[in-house]
């Protein structure tokens, strides 16, 4: 199935998120069988189904005028992107600053290729990290996965 390019879908949606003042994580398209467009949202305090509700409702009628998929027919998703997502902005990397996250490298590194550690800078192409007292840098390129750490208690 041809669609229009992702940046293009997001740019469209990105109009509607600001004026709701809804964050747009990110857009994702999955061919296949049934074809879905994933709209990724957040809101401070976190999203609800309420919220996620509210967007569809927004985006459905423009999307129908932007025609992402050039008339084929798809299932459009909101959602909210979990609390596992992956860091990817400037403002994610801000809202963990001081946290702790959870680090999967693609080789390994001090015999490991997972980390659990405070997160406590981030320059747009490096982390530092501490954990046991001791701060180390990665670049970016070396993670594969970088995620708020989720504690159960």
């Amino acid at each position: 199935m041809k669609i229009k390019p992702i940046e293009e879908i997001k740019a469209f949606l990105q109009t509607i998120a600001d004026e709701m003042e809804i964050e747009l994580v990110d857009v994702e398209f999955k061919q296949g069988r049934e074809p879905a467009l994933t709209a990724f949202i957040d809101v401070e305090g976190g999203v609800d189904l309420d919220t996620c509700e509210a967007f569809h409702r927004a985006i459905d009628p423009a999307l129908d005028e932007l025609d992402p998929t050039f008339g084929a027919p798809y299932t459009l998703n909101v959602s909210s992107p979990g609390l596992d997502r992956p860091l990817k902005t400037q403002r994610d990397f801000d809202k963990c600053m001081g946290e702790d996250v959870e680090v999967k490298l693609f080789a390994p590194m001090k015999g490991r290729k997972l980390f659990e550690a405070k997160l406590v800078a981030y320059d747009g192409n490096c982390v530092t990290l501490e954990e046991g007292g001791e701060s180390f840098k990665l670049e970016l390129n070396k993670i594969a996965k970088i995620c708020r750490a989720i504690k159960f208690e």
